[in-house]
C-alpha cells in the first residue's frame, strides 16, 4: 500500500519542489516510481482517455476508484488521484467519492473549481474534511483553481482574484493550491506570499524549472496530461508509419525491453 497522508504532507514542505510526472495507469506509475517519483498523481484527462472517454467531468467515479486501486496495489510512495470537480455538484456526494479513492489506497486528491461558483468548491473541501474526521482518515486536498488554465478574469484581475479563491478554500480546510497555467515569475512570487498554503503549479512552455520554482517558494510541479499526450504522439507515430510501410525496425528499435518492463511488476 502507498505511504501515510503524513508522509505526502511532508513533501510539501521541503526545500526542493514536488515533482509529479502524472500517471494515466499502473503501469505508467510504477515506472514513474522506478524512476524515483517520490509520490504518484494521476491526470484525470490521462486516465479518461486510457480508458475511452473524453476528459471534462464525464468520467464515471467507478472507473477513477478502479484506476486508483490497481495503482495503489503496486506503488509504496504515496498516491494522489485527481478527481476534477468531484464528480458532483453536491458536496456530500463528492465527499463519498473522496473516501471511496481513500479506502482504495489514495491519500490525497485534486479538486478543481473551473467555471464553478468557488463557494461550491469550498463547500465541497468543507465536507471532505468533516468526512475525514468522522471517519478517522486523513486527506491532502489540493485545490485547483482554473483562474488562469481557463480566463476567468481579464488578465490584470488574475493574481487578484486567485488570491481571494486560494484565501477561501485554505478557510475552508485546503492542504494546497494548485494555480493552473500560471508561468510568470513575479506574479509567482505574489501568489507565494500571499498564500499560506504549498503552491502548486503545471508545466507549461515559459514556466522556470524546477530549481528555480522552488527558490520562488513553488513547493510542487504537475506534468499534467503532458506526458500521457507526449506518449500518444509517439505512439500515433509509431503507429502510422507501421501502417503505412510495415517494417518491423519501427515499432522495435527503441522500445523498452520486454524483461525490463516485467521487472518492474516483479
Amino acid at each position: 500500500m502507498p505511504a501515510s497522508a503524513k508522509t505526502f504532507r511532508d513533501l510539501h514542505h521541503q526545500s526542493s519542489v514536488l515533482r509529479l510526472p502524472n500517471a494515466w495507469d499502473a503501469g505508467s506509475a510504477r515506472l514513474f516510481e522506478s524512476l524515483g517519483a517520490t509520490a504518484i498523481a494521476t491526470t484525470s484527462a490521462g486516465v479518461a482517455w486510457s480508458q475511452g472517454y473524453a476528459d471534462g467531468r464525464v468520467f464515471a467515479i467507478e472507473m477513477s476508484v478502479g484506476v486508483a486501486a490497481h495503482i495503489a496495489r503496486l506503488i509504496k510512495v504515496p498516491l494522489t488521484v485527481d478527481l476534477e470537480n468531484g464528480y458532483s455538484d453536491d458536496p456530500q456526494t463528492v465527499a463519498e467519492n473522496v473516501k471511496r479513492v481513500l479506502d482504495v489506497g489514495a491519500v490525497g486528491v485534486n479538486l478543481e473549481d473551473g467555471s464553478d461558483d468557488p463557494q461550491r468548491l469550498a463547500r465541497k473541501i468543507e465536507a471532505i474534511k468533516n468526512m475525514a474526521a468522522n471517519s478517522g482518515l486523513e486527506v491532502f486536498i489540493n485545490a485547483r483553481t482554473d483562474v488562469y488554465l481557463a480566463s476567468l478574469v481579464t488578465e490584470e484581475l488574475r493574481v487578484e482574484e486567485t488570491l481571494k479563491r486560494g484565501q477561501l478554500y485554505q478557510q475552508a480546510g485546503a492542504d494546497g493550491l494548485f494555480v493552473a497555467a500560471l508561468v510568470e515569475v513575479e506574479e509567482i512570487k505574489t501568489i507565494v506570499q500571499g498564500i499560506d498554503l504549498p503552491i502548486n503549479v503545471l508545466a507549461r512552455a515559459g514556466l522556470p524549472a524546477a530549481d528555480e520554482l522552488a527558490k520562488l517558494g513553488v513547493r510542487r510541479l504537475s506534468a499534467g496530461a503532458s506526458v500521457a499526450q507526449s506518449v500518444l504522439s509517439l505512439a500515433e507515430q509509431l503507429g502510422r508509419d507501421f501502417l503505412e510501410n510495415g517494417r518491423s525496425e519501427t515499432v522495435t528499435q527503441s522500445s523498452l525491453g520486454y524483461p525490463q518492463i516485467q521487472a518492474l511488476f516483479g
